[in-house]
């Protein structure tokens, strides 16, 4: 006996030395991670609210994704802003407040530097004027569809006559220039075609007219370094502050503000407001549970120390390997807080019943089952990354080393941090007693009448459960500022972003003859008022083969008329000069004119050239099938509908992780039976039937069965699977009921608190876990084997 005493001794002391060195070393891990973190952080933010970063990529067609980017990056930063009233003098100075208020005294320079977090974007006047000058040469061939048959149909005799009334007639239409310039007046018209492409009704007085006012247009750019996804409302409260200025200058002026940073700001203030909510909240719910279990201090201040290393030692790992944190990572990482508690409070619940001098005993004691709760945890976890969601695979990085973190901060740490006694409480020697008191299902029949009545309530649920893959649906920007978004870009003819035309070729030629051939069919589209307008590069920058058409056909006509009208005035009237060579798609590239449509032109994709047509107003219900069949009988032209495309692959992704959820089901229960044999299904049973509530109150509360309600299905199996492992190998054992009931109710509070979430997919998440692991909790017990059944 004695000679075992001395072995235990030594066995337990070179076991301290070793944990000595371990817990230094975590130190030093943990110092070495929060330095490297605020020499990360304090450069620039590190948090993405890009939508786009969630989703999965196209492994098949990688050009469609890097399009989708392409146009997704084109406004980023830009804010537009419309100022309404039905007078117009008003409208012009609630405008030229409103600029006064994001750039007080016109100082760019100083915005420039940060000072405030925006910007006023290029004005449309200047551009025109370069556009004006850089087309002039060429104005020979830039004819419009109707110019074009006129001239083919028209006598010259007819044409002379328009001429000369143009060149005499005092109420002749508007000219770019002088008449000897363009005898045929053609250029205008070009113009106005171009012109009423764009969707506006400008007046004279340059507002736009629409819904009876007089509406002014700001453009605004985020100035970068100045705005910071730091969860508060720069942008938004400058935009308060201006529009309060214009108002009082317009009083009932309507003020209408759209832009993908203003979504981006929304997003990131109600991520703010729900980390707080559901991270805070999860700790303080955790804390609260952990004081009226243990009545300590010590338990609480070690817990809490437990879940926010583990919170900060994911942040700086999931940084380090993605470069940046979602912020619904962050938010559904908050929820992290309800698992990770489980270590500590297992080891507190277990101290209770031991002297402090025992401690190290103890841990050897815990070391297993805490190993096999952390893998079981982390591999449920880690099935979040099967799916390839960029964004779940972040969530699912976040959460294993978040686990992995507090996990070993409590094994390491504790030991020599608490040295003192852990009384046992009122409240947790009434706590672990209720597990005899919760009754047992024993016997066939009411273990069949059980599953019965459970069959039954998920079966009706299920009947009226409907699927929802719809990308749509998970959209959580605020809806007043999506409907502020709508009505603007129907005001102004915006194309959406997500659908369009891809065209492709083997060179620019023939990337712009396929597009023409596609414009041909849109133009005709727009007369009918079936869509809205287009946008194609190739209106501004037609073939060479149409451009030399057009001259030719203007250099057929216009001499002929000139000649004329020559003989009518009495003297010979020359033809206009024209540029020698034909416009070529590089030198258009490379001008500042090119810059309003260069998102237009993919240039070189694999080994061809490529460009996007952007179509307006989708409203119509048959407008995307019209769109479609443009494209037939147009070699490299296609329609592409990425709204449509992500929830083909959601449901994609939804029935395939079905499948590996029932496949998970059965190895779960394959490697249960192996441990337990016939006992096996007292262990699976609870998780099963959970499950199948779960799907049964989904559908009876109306809710839609979605990719993020499967994939919390897979984390309930990993997690509600550990509540029947720990009462068959642990039962009759108050502490271990203890430490099951505070951990599955944190649990259950944390992932329960998703449910409030504005983001469809947390929300999803969370109500299906909140039901999920309550009921995991609730009926584990029931099915709890008798105390002579215990595994040997």
């Amino acid at each position: 006996m004695n000679e075992s005493l001395k072995d235990a001794f030594h066995a337990g002391g070179r076991l301290q030395r070793l944990w000595r060195w371990l817990a230094i070393a975590w130190l030093l891990v943990l110092v070495g991670l929060a330095v490297q973190q605020w020499q990360l952080w304090k450069s620039e933010s590190r948090i993405d609210t890009d939508i786009l970063a969630l989703l999965p990529q196209d492994a098949h067609d990688r050009l469609l994704s890097d399009v989708t980017r392409r146009i997704a990056d084109v406004n980023a930063r830009q804010i537009v802003v419309l100022l309404g009233s039905s007078d117009a003098a008003q409208t012009k100075a609630a405008e030229a407040a409103f600029r006064s208020t994001i750039t007080p005294d016109g100082d760019a320079a100083n915005v420039e530097r940060g000072s405030a977090p925006l910007k006023e974007a290029g004005t449309i006047e200047g551009w025109f004027d370069q556009a004006r000058a850089f087309y002039a040469p060429y104005r020979d061939r830039l004819l419009t569809t109707e110019q074009r048959q006129r001239l083919q149909s028209e006598p010259a005799d007819t044409l002379a006559q328009s001429a000369l009334a143009a060149l005499y007639g005092p109420m002749g239409a508007p000219r770019l220039t002088d008449w000897g310039q363009d005898p045929l007046s053609l250029w205008p018209q070009w113009w106005q075609e171009r012109a009423q492409g764009a969707g506006l009704q400008m007046g004279d007085d340059g507002l736009l007219e629409a819904d009876g006012k007089h509406w002014a247009i700001l453009q605004f750019e985020t100035t970068g370094s100045a705005f910071q996804l730091d969860g508060e409302r720069h942008i938004d409260l400058l935009l308060d502050q201006a529009a309060a200025a214009a108002t009082q200058k317009a009083p009932g002026l309507e003020v209408l503000r759209a832009g993908v940073p203003l979504h981006a700001e929304a997003a990131a203030v109600q991520a703010n407001w729900e980390i707080n909510t559901i991270g805070w909240g999860s700790l303080a719910a955790v804390l609260l549970l952990v004081w009226l279990a243990f009545r300590s201090l010590r338990p609480i201040l070690l817990v809490g120390a437990s879940l926010l290393i583990g919170c900060g030692v994911a942040l700086a790992v999931t940084v380090l390997v993605f470069g940046k944190v979602h912020v619904l990572t962050l938010v559904f990482g908050a929820s992290l807080v309800g698992v990770a508690e489980d270590y500590g409070i297992h080891w507190f619940a277990s101290r209770q019943a031991e002297p402090a001098d025992r401690r190290w005993k103890l841990l050897r004691h815990l070391l297993p089952g805490l190993w096999l709760a952390l893998l079981t945890s982390a591999l449920a976890y880690l099935a979040l990354g099967l799916a390839p969601f960029p964004g779940l695979r972040q969530m699912a990085l976040f959460s294993v080393v978040g686990l992995a973190a507090a996990f070993l901060t409590v094994i390491f740490w504790f030991p020599w941090l608490d040295g003192g006694e852990i009384r046992t409480t009122r409240f947790a020697r009434w706590l672990g007693s209720t597990l005899e008191r919760w009754p047992r299902l024993q016997g066939r029949r009411p273990v069949g009448l059980f599953l019965g009545a459970v069959a039954f309530i998920a079966a009706v649920g299920m009947l009226r459960l409907q699927p929802n893959d719809d990308l749509r649906s998970l959209q959580s920007s605020p809806m007043d500022l999506i409907n502020q978004q709508i009505r603007i870009s129907q005001m102004l003819g915006l194309p959406s972003p997500a659908q369009f035309y891809l065209v492709q070729g083997d060179s620019a030629e023939q990337v712009l003859q396929r597009e023409e051939a596609l414009v041909d069919r849109l133009r005709v589209l727009a007369a009918n008022k079936q869509i809205g307008g287009y946008r194609a590069i190739s209106e501004w920058l037609p073939s060479v083969q149409r451009q030399q058409a057009d001259a030719a056909l203007t250099g057929a006509i216009e001499p002929r008329v000139l000649a004329q009208v020559g003989d009518a005035v009495g003297e010979t009237l020359p033809r206009p000069d024209y540029a020698a060579q034909d416009l070529q798609a590089q030198a258009f590239l490379d001008s500042p004119v090119a810059m309003p449509f260069r998102h237009l032109w993919l240039g070189t994709v694999g080994q061809g050239m490529a460009s996007v047509v952007m179509v307006d107003d989708l409203s119509r219900a048959d407008a995307l099938t019209l769109l479609e069949a443009q494209t037939q009988g147009i070699d490299g032209v296609r329609w592409v509908d990425r709204t449509a495309d992500f929830s083909k692959l959601l449901k994609h992704y939804r029935k395939l992780m079905s499948v590996l959820l029932l496949v998970g089901i059965v190895l779960v229960f394959a490697v249960l039976y192996w441990r337990y044999r016939a006992q096996a299904w007292r262990v699976f049973a609870p998780t099963l039937v959970a499950g199948a509530l779960t799907l049964g109150l989904l559908g009876l509360f109306g809710q839609p069965l979605q990719l993020f309600n499967v994939l919390a299905l897979m984390l309930l199996l990993g997690m509600g699977i550990d509540y029947g492992i720990f009462l068959i190998e642990h039962r009759g054992d108050a502490s271990a009921w203890l430490a099951v009931c505070v951990g599955a109710a944190s649990t259950w509070l944390s992932f329960g608190l998703l449910g409030l979430s504005a983001t469809p997919a947390l929300r999803a998440f969370g109500l299906t876990l909140l039901f999920g692991i309550g009921l995991v909790w609730l009926i584990s017990p029931l099915f709890r084997p008798p105390p002579h059944d215990a595994p040997h």
